[in-house]
């Protein structure tokens, strides 16, 4: 049952493999700029967003953390990770951007039950 009228973002793709990643980044922050709370959850490769050590993208593509680290002005301030993930992907949880939480696989499952909106990128 939903219980947060929190819209949740899932970022599921790296920084520079394609514009999806943005795009979700993107709903996010006009959805926050309407004044609708926003959380966002980045799974697979989409955690390549929030280490604090990113290169720069493609030619023609802008790097993600500048807009990572604005979130915070847009009030997004909940950004989730699981735990399982970054241990697959051998990525220490001090790589990442300060403010992410860290969720084990199955409150990953109660987190989705908590929002009735969804957007998937």
């Amino acid at each position: 049952m939903a219980t947060s009228d929190a819209l949740l973002v899932v970022i599921r793709h790296a920084p520079h493999s394609s514009n999806v990643l943005r795009e979700g980044l993107d709903a996010a922050l006009v959805a926050a700029a309407f004044g609708k709370p926003v959380h966002l959850l980045f799974m697979g490769q989409g955690i390549m967003a929030l280490l604090k050590e990113q290169g720069s993208g493609a030619p023609g593509q802008k790097a993600t953390l500048p807009t990572i680290d604005m979130l915070e002005m847009y009030d997004i301030d909940k950004l989730v990770v699981p735990a399982e993930s970054l241990r697959t992907m051998n990525i220490p949880s001090d790589q990442l951007v300060e403010g992410v939480t860290l969720l084990a696989t199955d409150e990953i499952a109660n987190l989705f039950q908590q929002h009735a909106q969804i957007l998937n990128f």
